[in-house]
């Protein structure tokens, strides 16, 4: 009885602090949630953190709601930042519409994305349409200027920490936004670097995790595993290719040292392969994120003014991408464990 009790009252003071927080989004009502979503009915899908529902309010617009389990376990902290995530706007980013709190599940509202997530459209096997190049570009540019604005143009700088396809969705006209900031990390505008546990998809984690000392660097080389999976038209591991092209990273390495990038030039495209030269220049802006020493990865604003045409992909790179002895700079902690190539290029 008194567990229940204690139990209830660390639910009622979660909600009293979100009330509190200055700039939330809306609070809808629980009633509101389930009349809109059909008693939860239709399953958009299911991640790490809870289920997404379709549903549509009374004004007609149409929206994707998520429930999250066990509010009185979320950390102050997540709050705010699902706070701080609530209160910025970009056309490149999930619009919060709002929350709602019931008994022991918190439901996050957002605009509804009628094409899906970026994942649907660019695997061979899963995809519904082939992509055309010039849509392809479009949606890495959106998705580049998405993440610029959380590193840079936002009050306090915000690090994704889960870039993957799966959670970068596509509206009715294929405009790319970046969602799920489930692991996102708020940084102060002064701070160079923090310390956190390792969180993020295997496949798309940065080598200096292992140093649990991270910066906004980590969005940049998920940016760059996204990329390649964009122009090769496939996953980051791969268990359908033959053995040795598993792992995308290295299939992409090998062709980077003897210049065969055409490829893996996404076959099942033909308009790809049309513009398979182009598609090879871009390839560089994804060597060039995917830098194992983090502070030769170009900052987000700059891959963005490389995709408008404004400058250069730096050109001394290096290749080894998959090369499993950690860049150990003055920032980071020396003597941290290697990292495996099967951790960088690991399954889901």
């Amino acid at each position: 009885m008194f567990i229940a009790h204690k139990k209830k009252r660390n639910i009622e003071s979660e909600e009293e602090y979100l009330d509190q927080l200055p700039g939330m989004p809306t609070r809808f009502y629980y009633e509101e949630l389930r009349t809109a979503t059909e008693n939860f009915n239709k399953k958009l899908g299911q991640g790490g953190f809870g289920s997404v529902f379709e549903g549509s309010l009374k004004d007609g617009s149409k929206i994707a709601v998520k429930c999250l389990e066990g509010l009185s376990h979320i950390k102050k902290s997540f709050l705010a930042e699902v706070q701080s995530i609530g209160s910025i706007h970009h056309v490149n980013l999930v619009r919060l519409r709002g929350f709602c709190t019931w008994k022991s599940q918190l439901f996050l509202v957002y605009d509804f994305m009628s094409n899906g997530s970026l994942d649907r459209w660019i695997y061979h096997g899963d995809r519904e349409h082939v992509l055309a190049w010039e849509r392809r570009k479009k949606i890495i540019l959106d998705i580049a200027k998405g993440l610029a604005y959380l590193h840079e143009d936002c009050r306090q700088k915000i690090a994704h920490l889960d870039i993957k396809p799966q959670n970068i969705l596509l509206d009715n006209d294929f405009n790319a936004k970046v969602s799920d900031f489930g692991l996102s990390k708020l940084m102060d505008r002064n701070q160079s670097q923090v310390m956190t546990t390792m969180r993020g998809t295997p496949g798309y984690l940065a080598p200096e995790w292992l140093s649990s000392v991270i910066t906004e660097k980590v969005d940049v080389y998920s940016f760059g595993i996204v990329l390649l999976e964009i122009l090769c038209g496939r996953k980051n591991f791969d268990r359908s290719q033959p053995e040795e092209s598993w792992h995308l990273l290295r299939v992409f390495q090998k062709c980077c040292e003897q210049d065969t990038l055409l490829d893996i030039v996404d076959t099942n495209s033909e308009d790809m392969q049309i513009n398979g030269t182009e598609v090879v220049e871009m390839m560089k802006m994804a060597s060039w994120c995917l830098q194992t020493d983090y502070t030769r990865r170009p900052s987000m604003s700059s891959v963005v003014k490389v995709l408008e045409g404004g400058t250069k992909v730096e050109s001394n790179l290096d290749y080894s991408f998959t090369d499993p002895r950690p860049q150990v700079n003055n920032s980071q902690e020396k003597g941290s464990t290697p990292l495996l190539p099967s951790v960088l290029s690991g399954p889901r």
